[in-house]
C-alpha cells in the first residue's frame, strides 16, 4: 500500500486499485484476449474473466515511491507481439499514472498464451 499526505489528510492505495486500473488498460489494448493465470494444480494457463483479472497482475513495491508491474496475457492470434506488449506497457504506464498519481518504474508484459 502507498501512502500520500496531503493538506487535507493522508490517502492510501492499495494494492487491488492498483491491479484492477492495470488490468482494465492492459485489456483495452488491441489484440489482448484477456488476462491470464497459471493453475498451479494442473499447470495450464486460463482466461480470466473481468472480476478476476487482478490474478494476473503483481505490484511490487520500491522504496522510491514508485511500484513495478508484471502482467500475464493472453493475445489473439496473428498480431504482432512487440507492438502489442509495447502498446500495453505505455498505456499501462500512462492510466496508472493519471488515476494514482503513482510513478511507474517499469511494467513487465508476460505473453502466457496465444488463442485462435
Amino acid at each position: 500500500m502507498i501512502k500520500y499526505a496531503t493538506d487535507l489528510g493522508e490517502v492510501s492505495v492499495s494494492s487491488a486499485v492498483f491491479s484492477n486500473i492495470t488490468g482494465m488498460a492492459a485489456t483495452n489494448c488491441f489484440g489482448v484476449k484477456g488476462m491470464a493465470y497459471r493453475s498451479m494444480t494442473d499447470g495450464l494457463v486460463h482466461l480470466l474473466r473481468r472480476e478476476a483479472m487482478s490474478k494476473g497482475v503483481k505490484i511490487t513495491y520500491n522504496e522510491d515511491d514508485s511500484i513495478s508491474i508484471e502482467l500475464h496475457i493472453i493475445v489473439e492470434n496473428g498480431v504482432n507481439l512487440t507492438a502489442v506488449c509495447r502498446s500495453i506497457m505505455s498505456e499501462v504506464r500512462y492510466v496508472v499514472n493519471k488515476n494514482t498519481g503513482v510513478t511507474v518504474r517499469d511494467v513487465n508484459v508476460c505473453v502466457d498464451s496465444m488463442t485462435m
